[in-house]
């Protein structure tokens, strides 16, 4: 797999229509309307009630066809004429999103006008050498992880020209995404939005790939990029400590040559927050006598084929889980705490069409609008509905008045399901606002597995885990294998690194349980380090993808090493006062998120504030990391 190739021709009149016949509506009006400059073809009946959270927008099939029919003689004329394509100007772009998105969309174009880059434009790249702003300078870096933030760290680094090291534990690239190898492990972010902009794969075989193809992408990426000569696999960094006379970190490493001490000139910490696995704090852990493990530590030795298998926990990876040993085990127990909200999504489990792929690579800007169409849903709308409005005033059961439709909606769809298990549907049905947990994709593959006769569900809390199972509201629930999908330890960040700062500080005693960054990046006190994927970036409903967010910070830590290197400083850090501002702002609209104001437990919160969650829109964080403000920081 190669990035960024070049288009191919679009070929015969009979090879485009058959291509068109698999593409996506919606993305297909926006790339002709572009690439012909007719926005006639932007007709109000080829667009449907809420058709931006639809497979092919809602249309109906004889909509559909007509679109397809106008499309394809829109690009045999433009293709007749020469076929060139540039970028849309303003007018155009703001004419066409205005359309897709059902309102102007003048506030967001400088942000869109980055989406619809070709991958060679790449407008996020730094546009900066370190040969150039400051030949000589004693400047290097350290990367903390190879996963989708370290690696994109690294490569943006040696774009700059500037030395780059990363230590990465693991003997592979790809972070979760080579740690996490549970049957049926998958995205729940459409495969087009998760990956890098400027890197984008074609030939995606699903709409929501799996594990392995995933892990593929990363490897490919960090060898055509160079990046992999620049990784130390097998090597931990147990400890950060800051020297206030050099003004250099020293990492001490546990490596395949044993422990040992380097230093750096800056960090930059890729190891996000899905990293750590939590298990659950009962009686007897580790008590029993059969195979037992996290989900996230999968034990490919245990056989689980016509094995009674207990899974605890309905979140994300129990959800994958459980339907894929269904079936195979002989019984399943699902041991759940609070269900999960299902999001209707019935092309979860299906394979792209191989029009996509070819429409990508054969069509100016199809792939482009079709990460827009991906995209678009989350700019506005969805965080608007988990949003608290106290007026409404808010309940357990919703938290505004869009929070109660959008939950009856999500109910509806989960009670058209259920018709045949009545039985089913009060523990299935969650009792909290929709936003307050993760929600989860849903084609139906979940209800009917917790439908089937091999499989039971458990809504007592586990109380103890004995040397036979596991029990629950005093039953004891024999088994011979034991799966722990019990998430992570979201909100401990950077752990378990023991970090030292200025004046001996331990960032962990600093925070207190609580972290917090400006921007999720640095910290005051904690000069030249910084961290991706950081406290309060994770993504709950903005569109986009962790991805998206780590390209935004990443840009921000190259304008801050940026001015560093202008302002012949040796070392950067967020003044006190803004960091304190900015988490003051980000604590009190997480206050007003369905997420803090539940009661319902989760790792989207720590106590009574979230460390973990981003609570403003995707366009929000673009603009604030766009730039590093020098008035923001300490430079010396």
């Amino acid at each position: 797999m190669a990035f960024s190739q070049p288009l191919r021709p679009i070929p015969d009149d009979e090879t485009l229509r058959r291509h068109l016949a698999g593409a996506d509506v919606p993305a297909l009006l926006l790339t002709v309307a572009h690439l012909t400059g007719d926005t006639a073809l932007l007709r109000d009946d080829l667009r449907a009630p809420g058709w931006l959270f639809q497979p092919q927008g809602g249309l109906t099939a004889a909509r559909q066809d007509e679109a397809r029919r106008l499309a394809f003689e829109a690009l045999t004329a433009w293709r007749d004429r020469g076929g060139t394509h540039e970028p849309p100007d303003p007018a155009l772009l703001r004419t066409i999103t205005t359309w897709a998105m059902g309102s102007d969309t003048g506030d967001l174009l400088d942000l869109l006008a980055e989406e619809i880059a070709l991958p060679q434009d790449d407008p996020k790249a730094p546009g900066w050498t370190l040969e150039g702003l400051r030949p000589g300078a004693d400047l290097d870096v350290a990367v903390i992880g190879a996963g989708f933030s370290g690696l994109l760290a690294a490569h943006r680094l040696g774009q700059a020209g500037v030395p780059v090291v990363v230590y990465e534990k693991n003997e592979d690239v790809g972070g979760t995404w080579f740690e996490n190898t549970y049957p049926g492990c998958r995205t729940d972010v459409a495969s087009h939005l998760y990956n890098y902009s400027f890197a984008p794969r074609a030939d995606w075989p699903d709409h929501f790939c799996r594990r392995d193809t995933v892990l593929e992408y990363l490897r490919d990426f960090a060898k055509e990029s160079g990046v992999a000569d620049r990784i130390r696999f097998g090597t931990e960094v147990r400890e950060l400590r800051w020297d206030e006379r050099e003004r250099r970190w020293h990492l001490t490493l546990d490596g395949p040559g044993g422990p040992r001490t380097v230093t750096h000139r800056m960090v930059i910490s890729a190891v996000g927050q899905l990293n750590r696995p939590q298990l659950p704090a009962v009686d007897g852990l580790g008590s029993f006598t059969g195979p037992a493990f996290h989900s996230a530590a999968w034990d490919h030795t245990a056989d689980l084929t016509g094995k009674r298998v207990a899974v605890v926990g309905t979140g994300a990876s129990a959800y994958q889980i459980v339907p894929e040993l269904a079936g195979a085990a002989s019984e399943v127990v699902v041991f759940q705490r609070n269900p999960p909200w299902l999001r209707p999504t019935p092309h979860y489990h299906q394979p792209l069409s191989g029009s996509t792929s070819w429409l990508c690579e054969h069509l100016p800007y199809y792939a482009q609008w079709y990460r827009f169409w991906l995209f678009a849903p989350g700019l506005r709308g969805i965080l608007d509905g988990w949003i608290v409005d106290r007026g409404h005033p808010p309940t357990e059961r919703a938290v505004s008045a869009l929070n109660e439709q959008l939950r009856a909606s999500l109910l509806q769809a989960m009670e058209a399901q259920l018709t045949d298990a009545p039985e089913l549907r009060e523990k299935v049905v969650p009792r909290y606002p929709v936003g307050a947990k993760r929600v989860l994709r849903d084609d139906g593959t979940w209800l009917a597995t917790l439908k089937r006769d091999d499989v039971t569900l458990v809504t007592a809390p586990v109380e103890r885990e004995t040397p036979r199972g596991l029990v629950a509201d005093g039953e004891e629930f024999e088994v011979d294998v034991i799966v722990y999908a019990t998430g992570f330890q979201a909100s401990r960040f950077l752990t378990p690194m023991k970090v030292t700062g200025e004046r001996g500080v331990d960032l962990h005693t600093h925070w207190g349980g609580a972290p917090r960054a400006h921007l999720g990046i640095s910290v005051p006190g904690f000069p030249n380090l910084f961290c991706l994927y950081g406290p309060n970036t994770n993504l709950v409903g903005q569109g986009g993808s962790i991805v998206y967010f780590s390209e935004c910070a990443t840009r921000y830590v190259l304008d801050a090493i940026r001015l560093l290197l202008t302002r012949y400083a040796e070392a950067v850090q967020v003044r006190e006062d803004v960091h304190d501002d900015y988490n003051a702002w980000v604590d009190a609209a997480s206050a007003d998120r369905a997420w803090v104001w539940s009661k319902v437990s989760g790792w989207y919160k720590d106590g009574s504030r979230s460390s973990t969650n981003w609570p403003f829109s995707a366009a929000e964080y673009w603009t604030r990391t766009r730039r590093a403000d020098p008035e923001h920081l300490r430079l010396r």
